[in-house]
């Protein structure tokens, strides 16, 4: 594996309805006459969805495998913590490689017919160009481990350089996405040069940027911080102090730019997951109860388009940290008081 490196006056505020938040998420899909991406139906129980796929995967290994990948709900770690939460921006759950001769030719299959479920179609030629410039392809680096039972409490985990991804049928209460999730990529190698040329996340920073553009004097005073966070520091504030500009003090065409980034954002995954994480920012007050900060400090290039920038609400984290190349940590949720293991 690559070694893990810490990659280091407007108008008045006029309040957001969570009605509101919905028709601007979802105003490029309505001009476009399609259904938005939010209102899109849940996918975890048809027979195809990555969850039933995970319960006949399961199903199929025998007992030395699931003394290898399979674990209790809340198995713990010695020195991960509560495994089936972690999230790092490169590691093993376990240490088979989701290709080898750990696991027959359609147990492979069925992992990657989950991989493939979790992220949305028309996705799935960028995340595999990204498995290919970070991992030298699919199957390279990833691994699984599966957590609880089949009709109980269950969830599927993949992890490798630049990936965190879950499948969980809503088994894991209050958090979308089966938990904290972590994606990346170093599309020219670990140093990226500015405007990230080939990095299929960077159109993400450049719809957060253009609401930077979008903002006066005053506001753009206050949208700018100067020191970043650790990248790993996705938990959930206690004291509710947020950094950046609260949503609250944007205009409410500067909001309904902002719920476009939004849509971006969880445009990688598929239909459920979108629908979850929506909701669980609608449960914490919408948008306007979150603030968007950019950071002045690793602006690649000294060119003014902030590369690293950050939304985040009560429960809401998404940490975009485009340098030296781009990690992202999410961590969505509708109760603060959710615990993160990074």
């Amino acid at each position: 594996m690559t070694p893990i490196r810490i990659c280091r006056d407007c108008d008045s505020p006029a309040d957001v309805s969570r009605r509101e938040f919905l028709r601007t998420a979802g105003a490029a899909a309505i001009v476009a006459g399609t259904t938005p991406l939010w209102a899109q139906a849940a996918d975890t129980t048809s027979a195809g969805s990555p969850e039933s796929i995970s319960q006949t995967l399961y199903e199929s290994l025998k007992p030395e495998q699931r003394k290898v990948i399979c674990f209790d709900w809340d198995h713990m770690d010695k020195e991960r913590g509560l495994l089936r939460t972690r999230v790092a921006n490169n590691w093993n759950i376990t240490e088979p490689n989701v290709t080898g001769e750990f696991y027959t030719k359609d147990q492979q299959q069925m992992i990657r017919e989950i991989f493939e479920g979790i992220i949305h179609p028309e996705w799935h030629e960028r995340i595999y160009k990204q498995l290919e410039d970070d991992a030298g392809g699919y199957g390279n680096e990833q691994s699984i481990a599966l957590f609880g039972k089949p009709g109980e409490k269950f969830e599927f985990v993949m992890t490798g350089r630049h990936m965190t991804i879950r499948a969980d049928g809503n088994s894991a209460e209050h958090v979308a996405f089966g938990g904290p999730i972590f994606y990346g990529h170093a599309a020219q190698g670990f140093n990226e040069e500015p405007n990230h040329p080939g990095n299929v996340f960077w159109p993400q920073g450049l719809a957060a940027n253009k609401v930077f553009e979008m903002l006066d004097g005053k506001q753009r005073e206050k949208a700018l911080v100067a020191k970043l966070p650790r990248e790993q520091d996705s938990g959930f504030r206690a004291d509710g102090l947020f950094p950046g500009i609260p949503l609250s003090e944007m205009t409410p065409d500067q909001r309904s730019l902002v719920a476009e980034v939004m849509t971006k954002l969880v445009e990688p995954y598929r239909p459920s997951d979108r629908q979850e994480a929506m909701k669980c920012l609608e449960s914490q007050g919408g948008l306007e109860k979150c603030s968007l900060a950019f950071y002045s400090d690793e602006d690649l290039g000294n060119d003014k388009i902030w590369d690293c920038w950050r939304l985040e609400g009560p429960s809401f984290v998404w940490y975009f940290r485009g340098s030296p190349h781009v990690h992202v940590w999410v961590n969505v949720a509708d109760d603060p008081s959710v615990k993160l293991n990074a």
